[in-house]
């Protein structure tokens, strides 16, 4: 297999984000570039690099023709696929300034990012998601709003171009032949390649303004601490919107060569694993919970001998995992491995394809708990951290040196300390350039020494590994004056396959309580376990029921210190939704939202004392 460093792009040569996609069509034009579903033909389809620069071309060539200055914003809102990439490397080619926006955000959240950012122009995947979008916006001919590209072609399509002087369709809007891609010279590698914003848990999401240097730095540190082959294949299904998955998941790869597929959904993520067979996936801890969920379901069902062989698959595979780390001497159980491995691992391994060589989690923590299982079973996850204003990989553990309870070591070019209240501050070229149209914001956030200001609380372990043990402003200090930092509580519990979002409550009370969704078909079977009818809403409210429940949560709690106890719970069935605005579309909880809704709730649980 060829070495990552012999087809990689340096930061030098690549220059910019497009010139980064004109080198490696130079460097390997027949190479597999992308694969994806064709959703007209229904059939898998493959680009090398060098149809997608022809592809690309077609795209500058008609953004060109919208008379768009450079540093003027574009807006995308795709589902993950080619057209994605092809507007982004043309609008940045051109100078413009690509604003990634999340396919299932509420439309007033994106009028907002609009409006915010002065985007003049935008791509959409179909008129579906513009109709809905539309009431939101400001009438046709006020705000900057001038030009929208419907992806997807349909009667309500053409009757939108028809109404809407800004409307077209791609299909019309692209010229009919290739285009040659055009290369740009002498740009400039600090200059501003995307805003993109955050996700605002306690407030209007801000703007974080990137450079190309930011991100073709961090890809290129990022590759620096593990090997990626002209071989490999990834499988993208977290968001383009998502820095992660940008990074990560779209220029890394182009850095080194390798390919990317296109998951065509998360509902059919499965589907595509088998067939697709990737060796790298990226993904936040959500995709690997709903995993070890589906696991632990199909246990239950299974013989007591095949669990036993599961645990002891898991616990023999985590110490050969330990021991090729040098953090544990051999033991003559590893001599089972091969035998456990065929009638255990194997099977696992192959729902994932069968071919991976690494997986990233990132975005959220990790539980350990789940982390031990997948290694355990050969299936290799590293977790890593970031945020969107370090483009956005700060660390991340490789693989031969993984510690799974920490967020691994800084990339290369990168520092961290911990500053005051244990907060980790973090200094490098991936940086941001500050928020858009907020100098305050930025001042706060990057001191005069360079450093950014996480807002996350951290220890550094032995060997420079980065431990994140708390959120500052998530820390709630009960009425005694106990700090407690709820987040792995919260994902200590949501590890039970009856608990679908949960948060846990206590600022300025006298003892923590939690809000709990509950998973509908997992309610169906308690409910029938202790004869309450699943359909009446006071079901939820039973003593048998609350009973049931708090003990889960203190069973899943166990290994806490004592103050991290649960005393009440309020169960609900209805998710917390993104159009509600109480999650944001990386669905992080928004806490003051939540409490703000469920405020009788909070008050009942605090009305009578703690539950006996």
């Amino acid at each position: 297999m060829q070495r990552f460093h012999e087809n990689l792009i340096s930061v030098e040569e690549a220059n910019t984000l497009d010139g980064l996609l004109a080198r490696r069509v130079h460097r390997s034009p027949e190479g597999l570039a992308y694969q994806y579903f064709d959703r007209v033909h229904k059939q898998w389809r493959s680009l090398d690099w060098r149809q997608m620069a022809a592809a690309v071309g077609r795209w500058q060539r008609a953004l060109a023709q919208e008379g768009l200055k450079p540093g003027d914003r574009v807006a995308v809102l795709l589902r993950n696929c080619p057209q994605w990439l092809m507007w982004d490397q043309a609008a940045l080619s051109l100078g413009l300034v690509t604003v990634p926006l999340y396919t299932d955000d509420r439309p007033d959240n994106v009028a907002y990012i609009l409006d915010e950012a002065g985007v003049k122009a935008m791509l959409v995947q179909d008129a579906g998601r513009w109709k809905r979008l539309v009431p939101a916006l400001p009438e046709e001919g006020e705000g900057p709003l001038r030009r929208v590209v419907l992806l997807d072609e349909g009667k309500e399509a053409e009757r939108f171009e028809r109404d809407d002087e800004r409307v077209v369709r791609a299909q019309r809007w692209l010229p009919a032949e290739a285009a040659e891609l055009k290369v740009r010279s002498g740009a400039d590698p600090h200059e501003l390649a995307s805003i993109v914003y955050t996700s605002g848990t306690t407030g209007r999401p801000k703007g974080v303004m990137l450079s190309h240097h930011n991100m073709l730095s961090v890809a290129h540190a990022a590759l620096t601490m593990m090997d990626c082959y002209e071989e490999d294949k990834f499988l993208s299904f977290l968001p383009l919107s998502h820095t992660l998955e940008r990074t990560a998941g779209y220029y890394l790869p182009m850095m080194a060569g390798a390919a990317v597929a296109f998951s065509r959904s998360v509902a059919q993520l499965g589907d595509d694993l088998m067939r697709v067979r990737p060796t790298a996936i990226i993904a936040v801890p959500r995709i690997f919970e709903k995993v070890y969920g589906r696991i632990q379901e199909q246990l239950k069902k299974r013989s007591p001998l095949a669990r036993k062989l599961f645990h002891l698959a898991v616990a023999v595979g985590w110490r050969r995992f330990e021991h090729r780390q040098g953090r544990a001497g051999w033991s003559p159980a590893l001599t089972l491995w091969p035998l456990l491995e065929r009638l255990v691992a194997r099977g696992v391994v192959a729902k994932l394809g069968g071919r991976l060589r690494l997986a990233v989690s990132g975005g959220a923590p990790l539980s350990p708990e789940i982390a031990r299982v997948f290694i355990g079973l050969g299936i290799p996850i590293v977790q890593g951290y970031g945020l969107t204003e370090t483009s956005p990989v700060v660390s991340v553990n490789p693989l031969e040196n993984n510690v799974p309870e920490s967020v691994g070591l800084p990339i290369r070019g990168t520092e961290v300390r911990i500053g005051e209240n244990d907060e980790l501050l973090v200094r490098g070229p991936g940086v941001m350039l500050g928020y858009w149209n907020n100098h305050k914001a930025t001042t706060e956030a990057i001191d005069p020494d360079g450093w950014l200001h996480t807002g996350d609380q951290a220890r550094l372990g032995e060997g420079g590994h980065i431990y994140i043990t708390g959120r500052i402003k998530d820390i709630l200090v009960l009425s005694n004056g106990e700090k407690i930092p709820p987040a792995d509580m919260e994902l200590a519990i949501a590890l039970d396959p009856l608990v679908e979002q949960v948060m846990v409550v206590g600022e300025g009370r006298p003892y923590l309580t939690a809000l709990v969704v509950l998973n509908g078909d997992r309610w169906l079977e308690l409910a029938a376990e202790l004869g309450v009818d699943p359909d009446d809403p006071e079901s939820l409210r039973a003593k048998a029921v609350q009973s049931r429940v708090l003990k889960r949560i203190q069973q899943a709690m166990k290994d806490f210190p004592g103050y991290a106890k649960i005393r009440k719970v309020h169960l609900a069935l209805e998710p917390w939704t993104i159009e509600e605005g109480l999650v944001t579309p990386t669905l992080k909880v928004k806490r003051p939202k939540v409490l703000e809704r469920f405020a009788r709730e909070v008050e009942a649980m605090y009305s009578d004392g703690p539950a006996q």
